[in-house]
């Protein structure tokens, strides 16, 4: 640590309102460099942790909160050779276990989480993208490895990481099926990919209309219980792989296990956690970037401000699922 100080967001104590305050700021270690944090992406995991509900997370009070961050590069540490001070870059790089957050107006991170923030999107749009993006991406590329000629079902579309699954699955040449409701439906449709409203059309009828009976070749689920029960039920025969972020309550797998087909899940945070695999989160990262500033990639931001001071007015419209896109944080004005 120096003996700077930086305004950051602490949580004391599962349960309480998270409070902002003065701390000290942090120097970065060998293979870290120090960000400048202008903007920080708000997810319902923040939510989760703020009332210990996110046991999987293992952050210990106190903790500085924030999980995705963009900013620019004020001083690198011992090797690293990636990044030179005023890089723009971005990365989900804390929030989780015992790395601090990016809720806070500086974060000494591991280079490897980062890469060199897309040029076609502001601070706050990449802000919005990495645990979406590297979310979407592991599952649809590192486990499914989808590609051009298949028929992919992305369940709950228009959400957070739905809308960027769509647009990652699209990208690869995937004929891409998106299920949502209301205004969701919209958003779908104007990603690129054939809406389907899960609440009037039965499972039976979709995968008849989209499929021919044969199923999908890949499945991504963003929903969890019965949605990725009923995804077991869709798959195609032999070839087909459904992937869940959200696989973690009992399921049947004899569906899955009738046609002969693959099921993978995904736990974006063990990278963080664990240390291990931090460098293809970066490597994500920048394929995420080309994508965006290839104009194939871009994330949906809520136009209202947040800063520092009211980011408990973003924590508590991400609880009530009033937002019309990804929340973000702006640190610097």
């Amino acid at each position: 640590m120096s003996d700077e100080k930086m305004q950051a967001v602490v949580l004391d104590e599962f349960g309480a309102k998270p409070t902002l305050r003065s701390v000290e700021r942090p120097a970065p270690a060998t293979g870290e460099v120090l960000v400048r944090v202008e903007a920080s992406g708000v997810n319902p995991l923040d939510v989760k942790i703020i009332m210990g509900a996110a046991a999987h997370a293992m952050v210990t009070p106190t903790a500085v909160l924030g999980m995705d961050l963009a900013g620019i590069v004020t001083e690198v540490g011992p090797g690293v050779t990636r990044f030179g001070i005023g890089d723009e870059v971005y990365g989900m790089t804390g929030g989780i276990g015992d790395r601090q957050g990016s809720l806070a107006e500086y974060s000494a991170v591991d280079a490897d989480l980062l890469a060199r923030k897309p040029a076609r999107l502001s601070m706050a749009e990449a802000a919005a993208l990495p645990l979406a993006v590297i979310t979407a991406w592991e599952g649809l590329v590192d486990r499914a490895n989808v590609r051009a000629g298949q028929l992919v079902l992305i369940h709950g579309g228009a959400g957070g990481v739905g809308h960027v699954a769509v647009q990652i699955a699209l990208a690869r040449g995937a004929t891409v099926f998106a299920t949502g409701t209301g205004e969701g439906l919209k958003t779908i449709r104007q990603l690129g990919a054939s809406p389907i409203d899960y609440l009037a059309t039965p499972m039976e009828e979709y995968l008849a209309s989209a499929t021919g009976g044969d199923g999908f070749d890949v499945i991504f689920d963003t929903v969890g219980g019965t949605t990725l029960d009923l995804s077991f039920a869709a798959v195609r025969t032999y070839t087909g792989h459904v992937v869940s972020i959200l696989g973690w309550s009992t399921h049947s797998l004899a569906p899955l296990s009738f046609r002969g087909a693959t099921y993978s899940g995904v736990f974006t945070l063990l990278p963080i956690l664990t240390g291990k695999g931090r460098a293809h989160h970066g490597e994500i990262l920048a394929e995420a970037a080309r994508l965006a500033d290839a104009g194939l990639l871009t994330p949906i931001v809520d136009p209202e401000l947040y800063s520092l001071e009211t980011v408990t007015d973003a924590h508590d419209a991400v609880a009530a699922g009033t937002s019309r896109g990804k929340l973000v944080v702006r640190i610097t004005t």
